[in-house]
């Protein structure tokens, strides 16, 4: 009989090349599993996936947690569906948790506006063709991340191809592949996404992707992230800003703006609309400040 570890290994090929899945879920799924196979020391037995999950959720966060419980799930259907085992210890525990809603992390407007202006302001003052193309490039991602609620990992992927100013639009591939289209519909973006991809032709010709680092080659998303630090530390800017709060900031802009939540579903590239309500609850929140704040009522006296 083959060992888990050869199991697992069968398992992570089948889900490249079959199933044809993410890099990132892959990485997920190998560290999940390699994680499994050390605490259990091997065994597949109930009580030790039972032990395995006390443990997740003593360690991690539910978010996590739940993560590495469905990698555990679909590896076990995995050995259900390739006849490996014949009953799946999984059917049997109880997997479902109460996980407390976190709201998503927004950028308040004005912070977004000095950040880009502090941007705007160092490209004018960029002393050689070398730092007006970084700064170029910069401002092109931050403008790109707010304007689009773009993933940073689909930013990092886009191809020169893509992105058709001709159009005013860009081509996404989200997760699983899916395409979408999102429309381009600032001029003050488009201008500067022109200059960019005119002033670094050649570094974008280079290898394809639309954005690149130092050595022409594709972005990474940890570039991404440094570079929303730095400017922010440029910019004065105290609150920790990630990438992923553009994202965020954007469906709830467009959520207080009244824009139907199916369209914004279709923006953000969600696969239910499940996973796109949770902004729904930050614009409620947003409108017991506007009540609390603005409402005549709070002004009378008797």
């Amino acid at each position: 009989m083959d060992t888990l570890e050869t199991i697992i290994k069968d398992y992570l090929a089948f889900c490249q090349y079959q199933k044809r899945l993410d890099t990132k879920t892959l990485k997920a799924y190998r560290t999940d599993l390699k994680q499994f196979k050390e605490f259990t020391n091997t065994q597949t037995t109930t009580k030790a996936i039972e032990a395995f999950i006390y443990m997740l959720h003593q360690t991690y966060k539910p978010k996590t947690a739940k993560r590495k419980i469905a990698s555990l799930k679909t590896f076990f259907h995995y050995l259900e569906y390739k006849d490996t085992i014949s009953v799946n210890p999984m059917n049997k525990i109880q997997t479902k948790f109460r996980e407390p809603a976190t709201l998503p992390k927004t950028i308040p407007l004005h912070t977004i506006e000095t950040l880009l202006s502090t941007m705007y302001r160092q490209k004018g003052l960029a002393s050689s063709g070398c730092q007006k193309k970084y700064i170029l490039r910069d401002i092109a991602v931050i403008e790109l991340l707010f304007s689009t609620g773009i993933r940073v990992s689909e930013l990092c992927s886009l191809k020169q191809e893509n992105v058709d100013l001709y159009e005013r639009s860009i081509l996404i591939y989200g997760k699983r592949s899916k395409e979408r289209r999102i429309q381009l519909v600032n001029n003050d973006v488009v201008s500067l996404l022109s200059e960019y991809q005119y002033e670094c032709q050649e570094e974008i010709h280079a290898d394809g992707w639309f954005f690149t680092n130092r050595l022409h080659k594709k972005l990474s998303e940890q570039s991404v992230r440094d570079m929303v630090n730095k400017h922010a530390a440029l910019a004065g800017i105290e609150m920790h800003i990630t990438p992923h709060m553009f994202r965020h900031s954007f469906a709830t802009c467009l959520l207080e703006a009244g824009v139907d939540i199916r369209y914004i579903q279709e923006m953000l590239g969600h696969s239910s609309i499940k996973i796109t309500e949770i902004y729904t609850h930050v614009a409620m929140s947003k409108q017991k400040d506007i009540l609390t704040a603005k409402h005549p009522r709070k002004d009378f006296s008797f």
